[in-house]
């Protein structure tokens, strides 16, 4: 496995330059601040041993309110995309299957990331990749409390960070993004 700090740096770098750097989300500056992002690295590669510790985590999330928000990154065994994508849909299904739909939702990067029907060098894809794949974890009731005090609709944010990638253009994005790496 890979050096573990460096992994984290790479994320957290990842976090600063690109995530809050380009404000792709506008809440995620104020958690970084507050210190209440928690990171960890998955354990295993076998995708029900990953869903465990990411059961495991919601668990510790509900146990420990100054955990706002979570990053299980997953250094080892999803690089291929649609390999992930499958693991995300067990970890939305976990959710629910464990009756915490409503309480936490799960967000998704991958260094592959690519949206339905866009074309890989699309800088818009750079949204949502990452150095690592990894499954993010939002408690709903804190989202919806930052929506209240957003200035603006919150419906355009994807669509505004979709603008700014490809107004900034593929370049741009790969260098902002191999940046902290």
């Amino acid at each position: 496995m890979q050096d573990t700090e460096n992994i984290l740096t790479a994320t957290r770098n990842w976090i600063n330059n690109v995530v809050i750097g380009c404000n792709f989300c506008p809440f995620a500056a104020r958690e970084i601040r507050r210190n209440s992002v928690h990171f960890e690295l998955a354990s295993a590669t076998d995708p029900d041993q990953v869903l465990e510790q990411y059961h495991q985590l919601l668990q510790q999330m509900d146990e420990n309110p100054a955990i706002e928000t979570a990053f299980l990154i997953l250094p080892e065994g999803f690089s291929d995309f649609i390999y992930y994508l499958d693991l995300v849909e067990m970890a939305e299904e976990l959710i629910e299957d464990e009756d915490y739909e409503g309480i936490y939702q799960v967000a998704s990067f991958h260094p592959d990331y690519l949206f339905a029907g866009s074309d890989t060098l699309d800088p818009a894809n750079y949204t949502n990749r990452s150095p690592y794949p990894m499954l993010h974890l939002l408690r709903e009731e804190s989202i919806e409390k930052a929506l209240e005090h957003y200035p603006g609709d919150p419906d355009e944010i994807p669509e505004r960070n979709i603008r700014f990638a490809r107004e900034k253009g593929l370049a741009y994005m790969k260098t902002l993004f191999n940046s902290g790496l």
